[in-house]
């Protein structure tokens, strides 16, 4: 099964740390493909769980499937 990916495109402040999610910006790097290997989807935001941060939980406005 091929795995979905998810590349890093943008993140202001308020979207790094909406619904309980972790700034990416300090750990990604942007405009880099990383593979997806989760989304938790709630009522008004989705996370998602990356290949080597598979603790970390990221708002996925801060990514575009690719």
């Amino acid at each position: 099964m091929l795995k979905q990916k998810v590349k890093f495109v943008e993140c202001d402040d308020d979207q790094a740390y909406f619904g309980r999610s972790f700034d990416p910006r300090p750990l990604l790097v942007f405009g880099h493909t990383y593979n997806l290997l989760k989304e938790e989807v709630h009522s008004w935001h989705t996370l998602f769980y990356l290949e080597g941060h598979e603790t970390t939980p990221f708002n996925s406005v801060c990514f575009e499937k690719v």
